[in-house]
């Protein structure tokens, strides 16, 4: 019989809160650093995330702690929680690394962790992981997604040279909820407003991007966000304009009224496949 190698767990990094920025109405980045930074190794993706582990409050965790081996030692429920964000920048000369983070009030776990936190404040990671970055060889560039892919669509952006070219599409609650990004001249931002409609419920971005005029020459796109969105700008992308995969990247970041948990374990069935 042969078995299974076991997986290696990404590297952990156990960071201290430096300080934290306003950055729109509803976005707040956190700026993260610490001796821990040493330990952070970042690759070379404009989208490399990491695993942030919340630890639970009430539950004693031996220190220093090791989020990997408390699965061998802790019953599952009293395991830190684990969310999945983009890192928006690295600064290793300064050893600092920032994170953005969406808040709508008391939601969640990690926006009101984010709106709450203070210097001192420990941040456990796990990565990075990240699977994408702008082409050179592309004549132009496609970016679509929502708050959650701004971000990666920002560092994106900011990566690019300053030849480059690029339509760049991102959908927010409002107009109060728009960031600068350092974009080249030939980069066209434009923000498309939800207006009072709840995230994940407005079909503005799919429209915005299917009745866009498309610049000429081949495009690299970077379409994230939510999964019902997703999916409709995925037949935008293939079945509308004809674009072959390995010009598209494309995933679900979220779904609407489904919580992390249950949008990771969806991601096995017919539902959550992109």
């Amino acid at each position: 019989m042969t078995v299974a190698p076991a997986v290696k767990p990404r590297p952990q990094t156990s960071l201290t809160v430096l300080r934290t920025e306003k950055l729109s109405e509803h976005m707040v980045r956190v700026i993260s650093g610490g001796p821990g930074f040493a330990d952070f190794q970042p690759n070379s993706s404009t989208d490399q995330y990491v695993k942030i582990h919340f630890l639970q409050p009430g539950i004693e965790y031996p220190e220093p702690v090791d989020v990997f081996a408390l699965r061998e030692s802790m019953p599952r429920e009293h395991w830190p929680v684990t969310r999945t964000y983009t890192i928006r920048w690295v600064n290793p000369e300064q050893g600092e690394l920032a994170i953005d983070f969406v808040v709508h009030g008391a939601e969640g776990l990690a926006g009101p962790w984010a709106a709450a936190a203070q210097p001192g404040d420990r941040l456990i990671v796990s990565g990075p992981g990240g699977g994408y970055a702008p082409d050179p060889a592309a004549d132009w560039h496609l970016f679509a997604g929502d708050e959650s892919a701004l971000p990666a669509i920002a560092a994106a952006i900011e990566s690019l040279p300053a030849s480059a070219r690029g339509l760049a599409f991102i959908e927010v609650g409002n107009e109060a909820d728009v960031q600068t990004v350092r974009a080249p001249a030939g980069v066209e931002l434009n923000w498309i407003f939800r207006d009072g409609d709840a995230a994940g419920t407005s079909g503005k971005l799919v429209q915005a991007v299917a009745a866009a005029a498309w610049p000429d020459g081949t495009v690299q796109a970077f379409v994230h966000g939510e999964r019902e969105h997703v999916k409709a700008l995925r037949d935008v992308l293939f079945k509308q304009r004809g674009l072959e995969r390995n010009q598209v990247s494309i995933s679900g970041y979220w779904a609407y009224g489904r919580s992390e948990d249950r949008f990771q374990a969806e991601k096995k069935e017919p539902i959550g496949k992109i």
